[in-house]
């Protein structure tokens, strides 16, 4: 297809306008907007659109009016004096398209032309509005000096024709919504806004007009009126918020919008012009119009709504009445509580109940209920607020707002029923996601509403519960045991509720649930599992309970839809359940051995469950009694770990990576479980001896083939970064620990897995940062133990910043990985950076370190000005180590100077100086020779930027020497960088 030609003449540029809109091939609709557009932007322009709204063609005419717009908002200046000429042409196509019926289109547009034309900032135009409708009453085009010649603008409209009217209805609204995208921030803005308000007594004459009875008016013209009231309120609570002059004007319209509610034919723009103003602006209505809305509420027409939306009847009017329905309850959440002696009010209240109570599921069928839970929980909050600031003396209207709320939760729990699994089949991943959120809002509302009802809320729940078990319905039981689950927070802890859930559990309950499963949902045997893993401290109350609950547990383990939630509550009552389990600790072996042998659980199963054994094997004293269980444990593992390396060996790798990772998976489920709970405290004073079995053959044994599972698995698939990250945490189980255990294993082990690891090796960083976090254990007994450990990592991490070139962009994860396993090693082991193996390399460390401050990669940085800060802070160490450290800042000193302050000094970013700002000022707080080093370095050839004088640098150097120690000092740092900005940006002007 040839190129398209542009056009030479305006029929061939009507032509192009009609083929813009007419089907094409989007490469042809592009070349035509190109066309038209370069002709648009031309001299030729203004005169075009003029020609175009002559057009027979009423796409034409409308590309006309956009043409004009498009002109005056880019091409502006060139009209040079003849603005109010335009103006006149703009108004006199107004007055003859509206004469000719034109299209609602067609006259919207040059509506938009003329409010362009009214907020350039050099146009002459005030009184718009009273200008448009003289002009319709004259049927001329008028000067605005003359318009106050005519009688008032309500007697005009009322000589006006209907389309007329409506045509200043369109272009008072178009005015207010392009004015508002101005905002308010400069004085130019202001003064857009103070223009137009010059029409606000016009604009609320005509609307006076059009919403009162005074003419008749029809319902489209009363509609467009609306909306415009409905845009001018809204833009005036923008642009003249402190003017509460412009404002008030136009309340006198407000109960005349909410008659118009009860009309059908006005029904729509009134619930909408409602709906956004009690939404965005409730301050405006005054009690008047909320008294007014209160007795529209209880009209014929809402209660047809109401019956509509009960019946499971969500059409977009009904839902329109809703969504209007709860922005009066927001608005109004004080009244509706306190206001128990209107029958208004009180109506309201019982209308915002029955949107709970409205046919169909939750989110699938019914869309309100969620709009109206948030409504409720708000309603809960407010009560819940007034009961604390009340003190003493309960309000007298609490009672009846609390049964109101009772009410509403039970609506909740019934609208929080699953339906049946032919119904959720058929659910995408967003309604299932909706009806999750929905129930998550349930529990916000009764953990909001426990505060106020208290353990009758509980009560009424278990009672429910109770009754659902005796009459075998399960999804009501479902619901219940949620909802007793959203409660557990509320009174777990404390035992309040005990007697309360032994009625459940004692009930035959697990029996129950133990049953023929295909009779009970899986749904809630996963609510009822989740139930025990919320209430585990009940358990450590009523141990008697847990033979039955861990049968029923590990029996569920079996059934793919019930093994995560199982394990997940395995594992959380051998946690909290430890020490009264430890009797039956062989019985859980068995389970366990019986369910692998059968092949019957998955590997997020195994990870859990193993790691609920070996707590309660942490519980188990002495430690020798230990050993066998774990001796156990460990055989499983190891089985894992043999397997993973046949099939390594058969050269399958991808398939080996899964086996492997759930054999690390396990042992890192095994560390954790071994910890030494947070809660048992530490004997300062106790004469026990710390525990040696770990340091003996039959401990070490145990550690040794630890060590032989995570290393056979790394050394083979280091290259994948999960491997290397479940190895890490492997290690780090045991970091915390403050007693020997067999997974806190010698600091050489770490420092075995870093030596053995290099840039092939996946997730490097995170390797490194393992060595670090190992660095920085606060036990002095081991102190000893970690500095060979500590000096191997520091000696490979420098090998690796020299395998990546000494350059920070080779790799800036590993970069900053090294810089930051040296800055761990200051103060305690402080004298390894003098290590005699290390001196060849540490030079090309330092340099690198300066190198990382200037470079454009963030993370190298950071760690970089971290190392330095602590660097050049190291004091009052022992004669040998202080006289190195003294050494190596005479050394470097210098280097680090015009490093800081080449980032200073334009050579970061300004959200880098925060970084920079730290070391700089540590080093002029704590090294003698730091100002002789900045001054240097301000002076040096190598600044970024000639455009600081050298009185500035002195002055700044001067003000950050004398505030270093004052808060202000890093604002002083930043004084540098703004200068260079301010001189940037005059260059720029």
């Amino acid at each position: 297809m040839e190129p398209l030609s542009p056009p030479t003449t305006f029929e061939e540029v009507e032509r192009l306008v009609q083929r813009l809109y007419l089907p094409g091939s989007p490469r042809q609709i592009a070349e035509i907007q190109q066309a038209l557009q370069t002709i648009q932007k031309s001299t030729e322009g203004w005169a075009l659109a003029d020609a175009l709204l002559q057009s027979n063609d009423a796409n034409v005419r409308f590309f006309g009016a956009l043409t004009f717009t498009i002109k005056i908002n880019t091409d502006w200046l060139s009209l040079g004096n003849n603005t109010s000429k335009l103006l006149e042409t703009l108004l006199s196509w107004l007055i003859r398209l509206v004469a000719a019926k034109e299209r609602p289109l067609v006259v919207r547009k040059l509506g938009s032309a003329l409010v362009a034309h009214f907020l350039q900032p050099a146009a002459h135009w005030t009184r718009c509005v009273r200008h448009v409708i003289c002009c319709f009453y004259t049927t001329s085009v008028l000067l605005e000096t003359e318009i106050d010649k005519l009688p008032p603008t309500t007697n005009l409209i009322q000589n006006l024709n209907a389309f007329q009217i409506m045509a200043t209805l369109w272009f008072a609204t178009t005015l207010v919504e392009e004015a508002g995208k101005l905002g308010s921030e400069t004085i130019q803005t202001q003064r857009y806004h103070e223009k137009t308000a010059a029409s606000v007594d016009d604009i609320v004459s005509i609307l006076s007009c059009v919403l009162g009875s005074g003419i008749n008016m029809d319902a489209n013209l009363t509609n467009e009126g609306i909306k415009c009231c409905q845009s001018w309120i809204m833009y005036a609570q923008r642009a003249w918020f402190k003017q509460d002059q412009h404002l008030s004007r136009f309340k006198c319209l407000t109960p005349s919008i909410i008659e118009h509610f009860r009309f059908t034919e006005t029904t729509d723009a009134s619930r909408e012009f409602l709906i956004d103003v009690l939404n965005n602006f409730p301050s405006y209505f005054v009690s008047s119009d909320y008294e007014h809305l209160a007795r529209t509420f209880n009209s014929s027409l809402c209660s047809s709504f109401m019956d509509s939306l009960r019946n499971g009847d969500f059409d977009s009017d009904t839902v329109a009445f809703a969504r209007l329905l709860l922005a009066f309850g927001d608005a109004t959440v004080q009244d509706l509580a306190q206001k128990t002696e209107s029958p208004h009010y009180v109506s309201i209240l019982s209308l915002l109940e029955g949107l709970l109570m409205c046919k169909g599921y939750a989110v699938v069928d019914d869309e309100i209920c969620s709009q109206a839970l948030e409504f409720w929980i708000t309603f809960a909050e407010y009560l819940t607020d007034s009961l604390f600031a009340a003190g003493r003396d309960r309000p007298i209207w609490m009672d009846s707002a609390l049964r109101a709320l009772i009410r509403v939760i039970e609506a909740s729990w019934k609208k929080s029923l699953l339906p049946p699994p032919d119904i959720t089949s058929s659910w995408d991943h967003e309604t299932r996601m909706g009806f999750k959120a929905f129930r998550a809002d349930v529990e916000d509302l009764l953990q909001s509403s426990y505060t106020l009802l208290g353990l009758s809320l509980y009560e009424r729940f278990v009672q429910l519960a109770l009754h659902a078990l005796r009459t075998g319905a399960w999804y009501h039981l479902e619901a219940t045991l949620f909802c007793l689950n959203a409660l557990a927070d509320s009174v777990a802890e404390e035992g309040i509720a005990d007697q309360s859930l032994l009625r459940i559990f004692g009930s035959g309950f697990f029996s129950q649930m133990a049953g023929d499963e295909s009779s009970i949902p899986v749904k809630c045997q996963q609510t009822a599992v989740t139930m025990i893993n919320r209430y585990t401290v009940f358990f450590e109350r009523h141990i008697d309970y847990l033979p039955q609950v861990l049968n029923f547990l590990f029996t569920r383990l079996q059934t793919s839809d019930l093994a995560n939630h199982s394990s997940k509550a395995i594992l959380a009552l051998c946690y909290s359940c430890r020490k009264m389990l430890t009797l039956e600790l062989e019985a859980f072996l068995y389970q366990y051995e019986r369910l692998l042998s059968q092949g019957l659980i998955d590997t997020s199963t195994k990870e859990r469950v193993i790691g609920g054994i070996a707590a309660i094997i942490q519980a188990v004293t002495p430690d020798e009694s230990m050993l066998a269980p774990l001796d156990r444990l460990l055989i499983f593992v190891q089985a894992d770990v043999q397997n993973c390396l046949r099939i390594l060996s058969s050269g399958r790798i991808e398939d080996a990576q899964p086996v492997g990772l759930a054999a690390l998976k396990c042992l890192v489920s095994i560390g954790k479980a071994m910890q030494v709970p947070d809660e048992v405290p530490i004997d300062l004073e106790s004469s026990k001896s710390t525990p040696t079995i770990w340091k003996e053959d039959s401990g070490i044994a145990i550690q040794s083939r630890i060590v032989w599972c995570y290393e056979a698995i790394f050394s083979s698939l280091q290259s994948d970064g999960d491997i290397v990250e479940t190895t890490c945490q492997i290690l780090r189980t045991g970091y915390k620990e403050t007693y020997p255990g067999p997974f806190v294993l010698s600091p050489m082990k770490t420092a075995e897995l870093v030596v053995n690891s290099g840039l092939s090796t996946a997730r490097l960083g995170h390797i490194l940062d393992t060595a670090g976090l190992m660095l920085s254990r606060n036990i002095t007994e081991y102190s000893g133990h970690i500095k060979p450990a500590a000096l191997k990592c520091f000696e490979h991490s420098l090998q690796l910043v020299a395998a990546i070139g000494y350059d920070p962009a080779g790799d800036p994860e590993v970069a900053s990985s090294c810089i930051e396993l040296a800055g761990k090693l200051i103060p305690r082991y402080l004298d390894i950076f003098f290590e005699s193996q290390l001196q060849s390399m540490l030079p090309n460390f330092f340099a690198f370190s300066m190198q990382c401050l200037i470079s454009p990669e963030i993370l190298p940085k950071r760690s970089s000005a971290s190392f330095w800060t602590s660097f050049v802070q190291i004091q009052e160490q022992s004669a040998p180590i202080q006289s190195m450290v003294d050494a190596a800042m005479q050394t470097y000193g210098s280097d680090l100077a015009r490093a800081l302050i080449r980032g200073v000094g334009g050579g970061a970013a300004r959200s880098e100086l925060d970084t920079l700002s730290d070391p700089l000022k540590k080093m002029v707080y704590k090294q003698p020779r730091a100002k002789q080093w900045l001054t240097d370095a301000l002076t040096s050839d190598d600044f970024p930027s000639q455009a600081v004088s050298d009185v500035d640098k002195k002055l700044w150097l001067q003000k950050v020497v004398k505030y270093v120690t004052q808060p202000s000092a890093t604002e002083i740092v930043l004084i540098m960088y703004i200068v260079l900005e301010a001189h940037v940006a005059q260059i720029k002007l």
